[in-house]
């Protein structure tokens, strides 16, 4: 074998190995505001369920799929709560209960994982809201990546599930009356590859 032959044989190589390694790296993705929707679903007095949301959040997800890890953050405005009923909204922007004049901001941050073909099926994070922050774990039933038709980028999408208790964030207006102070949380998420 000549020596110009081992030579191109061993940078065909490193570029082999650079290729793999670039492929494995971590990749970010900013979440798409206008395709994100928090929501949330709670007891009223027993007898019926309230759904809301929250109309403003940001964030950005870090993704190795190949690592089989990430992490996700998402910041949320309390402000922002939308029951779909102006009163309702007035008051759990007040001090009776998410007092955003104190406590504007609310977010979560967590760690993806247990992936499953390359998608992770769970989120293992902490909730900060109310000026109070407690684990809170997320199942992803869906999560899926295409190549978005317009932006030409990849654009990944996600639902995930879970529930926390609102008393242990000091929002416990209602307990006295019998509301059940487990809430259901639901994030609707997608987000684009950054550039």
């Amino acid at each position: 074998m000549s020596r110009i032959t081992s030579i191109r044989r061993l940078v065909s190589l490193f570029a082999v190995v650079a290729l793999g390694s670039a492929a494995a790296a971590p990749v970010g993705y900013t979440l798409d505001p206008d395709h994100t929707y928090p929501s949330f679903e709670a007891d009223h007095m027993g007898i019926s369920v309230w759904r809301g949301k929250l109309d403003k959040s940001t964030g950005r997800v870090v993704l190795d799929r190949e690592a089989g890890s990430g992490t996700v953050e998402v910041n949320l405005d309390p402000a922002s709560i939308d029951f779909g009923q102006k009163a309702l909204d007035k008051w759990a922007r007040g001090k009776e209960f998410f007092d955003t004049a104190r406590h504007p901001k609310a977010s979560y941050k967590g760690k993806l994982e247990n992936f499953v073909d390359g998608a992770p099926t769970r989120v293992s994070g902490e909730l900060s809201l109310h000026g109070v922050t407690r684990p809170v774990e997320l199942r992803i039933e869906r999560f899926k990546c295409i190549e978005h038709p317009m932006l030409k980028r990849e654009y990944c999408g996600a639902d995930a599930y879970g529930s926390f208790d609102r008393s242990a964030f000091g929002l416990d207006a209602g307990k006295d009356y019998g509301f059940d102070m487990n809430v259901a949380l639901r994030i609707q998420v997608e987000a684009i590859r950054d550039k």
